[in-house]
């Protein structure tokens, strides 16, 4: 199947502002189209950071989701933290990944408006023991593209 790219951001409905006065009557009803991005994250081994996501400025991140499908086998705690340069865990804090889950993040302020430049989602990982061999996990970040609730 074709993919098609274009720069955003994207939006749905007929109605773009509020002409009437009473629910029913040419409401508005254009939305944002919610975008998102995935990777797969390491969690094998002592240590790793994976960049998951570029996030477009302005955009509103509206959920990050961390998906274990996979276990560490890490002799002792293996955990995953997501956020971006210096607030690492501003979207999901610390989380074991010692046992299949689905965790959907708390969201940090950095998520309401990513500001004026495009900011990269990190996935850092970090084991006690650094023996695991076993792991996969992916993460992924829904957002509103330019949605600059700042403005």
């Amino acid at each position: 199947m074709g993919t098609t790219t274009f720069s955003g951001p994207v939006k749905a409905g007929n109605i773009p502002n509020t002409t009437g006065t009473t629910v029913g009557t040419d409401v508005a009803n254009v939305g944002y189209v919610v975008m998102g991005q995935s990777a797969v994250i390491d969690i094998i081994g002592a240590s790793a950071t994976t960049t998951v996501a570029t996030i477009p400025a302005n955009s509103q991140i509206v959920d990050v989701i961390l998906n274990v499908t996979t276990v560490s086998n890490d002799t002792n705690a293996a955990a995953v933290v997501v956020g971006v340069s210096g607030d690492t865990n501003a979207f999901i804090p610390s989380t074991s990944v010692k046992s299949l889950a689905t965790t959907r993040g708390t969201l940090d302020t950095e998520a309401t408006d990513v500001g004026s430049t495009d900011v990269q989602v990190i996935a850092t990982f970090t084991a006690t023991d650094g023996d695991g061999t076993t792991g996969a996990a992916t993460v992924t970040v829904l957002y509103l593209q330019a949605r600059n609730l700042t403005a």
